[in-house]
């Protein structure tokens, strides 16, 4: 009333009566208009509905295109957000490698060697990348493959050489379902060669003995050090492992060290019928 009796602007009049602009351009709430988009909320949501994984913009697309609806899509993207319609992203699903062979105790030497990877990284922050493999019967430590990065075909041509050391491949393999390991470079190096043992996901107390040699490793090497180098690493970790085989004597092995125990040792294998995991 003020505004046009007296001819003043809305900023003026608002001042003159101690009330803000904002208090004098809202509506009552039962004079709000209705939301001028409620039809296309809810076809965004009906559409979201019906095709859960699309995302806004095939959704503009079906509205647009399918059904003759002129959009503009940044609005679409925002009542799309606003509606809560974002689609999340699904959790990757690990997948699991194909065992070969049964479950299998490793009752003597070369029966099974355990497989797994850790990692650690230099002072300048570059990975490392540690493989490491032991016969869970002699604890024997057979290989020492140290690297920002192992790939699967890395991996086989360690594998044939420590192979060719030790006189022949063991009856099994036990691994994870890492990369690397279910690659196809290394089921086809494996194929009537040596047997698979993959443990179930998530599940590295299945791997105990590497896991227990990895966890020592870890706590008396890695964590004593701070690497200038790959270079560094590579070698300290050797010695580290060769140690492990010829000084360090293990409660299990009757405080012999596992070359040791491996030298005297008379065991044989007894299989026992079982099936694959």
């Amino acid at each position: 009333m003020l505004k046009e009796v007296k001819s003043l602007s809305e900023r003026m009049a608002c001042k003159v009566v101690g009330l803000s602009r904002s208090a004098y351009r809202r509506l009552p709430q039962a004079q709000t208009p209705a939301d001028p988009d409620s039809g296309l909320r809810a076809d965004l949501r009906a559409y979201a509905g019906k095709n859960p994984r699309h995302g806004f913009r095939r959704a503009w697309a079906h509205l647009r295109f399918d059904k003759g609806m002129e959009l503009n899509k940044k609005k679409v993207h925002r009542l799309w957000k606003e509606e809560g319609l974002q689609v999340h992203r699904a959790p990757r699903r690990k997948r699991a490698g194909q065992s070969s062979v049964p479950v299998i105790e490793a009752d003597a030497p070369n029966v099974v060697w355990a497989m797994d990877f850790q990692f650690d990284s230099t002072v300048d922050g570059r990975k490392i990348k540690i493989a490491s493999m032991v016969d869970e019967h002699t604890r024997m430590s057979l290989l020492n493959i140290v690297d920002t990065s192992i790939p699967a075909e890395r991996l086989v041509a360690e594998l044939a050489a420590v192979f060719a050391a030790a006189g022949g491949p063991p009856m099994v393999l036990r691994m994870d379902n890492g990369p690397e390991f279910i690659s196809e470079a290394l089921q086809q190096f494996c194929d009537g060669r040596v047997g698979i043992s993959y443990i179930p996901p998530g599940t590295p107390w299945n791997n105990g003995f590497v896991e227990s040699f990895n966890n020592r490793l870890r706590d008396e090497c890695l964590n004593r050090n701070c690497w200038t180098s790959v270079l560094e690493a590579r070698v300290v970790i050797a010695d580290y492992k060769d140690d492990h085989n010829y000084r360090h004597r293990h409660s299990a092995l009757g405080y012999q060290t596992p070359a040791e125990y491996a030298a005297g040792c008379t065991h044989t294998h007894h299989p026992v019928a079982c099936e694959i995991a």
